[in-house]
């Protein structure tokens, strides 16, 4: 494998995807956004109240979300040594959150999911959508690399 994705599961959640299967959405994201074969990533699966820990935290919003990123180059004065292969960041994903967001979508777990992570990678590596025009860049990207996972882009994205 070329990229190092460590994916780790809350032992307070069962996840119905496998933690290869999770690893290897990852691994297409990545590849389908160029990057380089030795990068770091953190896939972290967990509850709402973690999410809504995390994300009051650095957020300063009391509630849970659905994935959160947070880009090592972003991380201000951290620096890895020289000879370790970078590491882009985490992501972080609430099980729950994506159950809820599958059922009301009417889709597969799995598909959520990667909806989620992809979504995740994007932002480690810089995209946003807080504006129009970054959104629609942004969105384009995710539909492009779902599309290669074999999922459909939920319409209201």
């Amino acid at each position: 494998m070329p990229y190092d994705v460590d994916v780790q599961i809350d032992p307070a959640i069962t996840p119905e995807i496998s933690p290869a299967e999770m690893r290897a959405i990852v691994e297409e994201a990545l590849r389908s956004l160029e990057q380089p074969d030795d990068v770091e990533v953190a896939l972290i699966v967990t509850t709402d109240e973690q999410m809504q820990e995390l994300n009051r935290g650095f957020r300063g919003i009391d509630a849970p979300t659905d994935v959160l990123s947070f880009a090592a180059s972003e991380g201000g004065d951290f620096v890895l040594p020289a000879d370790l292969p970078p590491y882009l960041g985490d992501v972080i994903i609430s099980l729950p959150a994506a159950r809820r967001q599958a059922e009301e979508r009417g889709r597969p777990l799995r598909d959520e999911l990667a909806l989620l992570i992809v979504h995740g990678c994007l932002h480690l590596l810089g995209y946003d959508h807080a504006e129009p025009e970054d959104q629609q860049a942004m969105w384009a990207r995710q539909a492009d690399i779902l599309r290669r996972l074999g999922v459909e882009p939920p319409p209201d994205l």
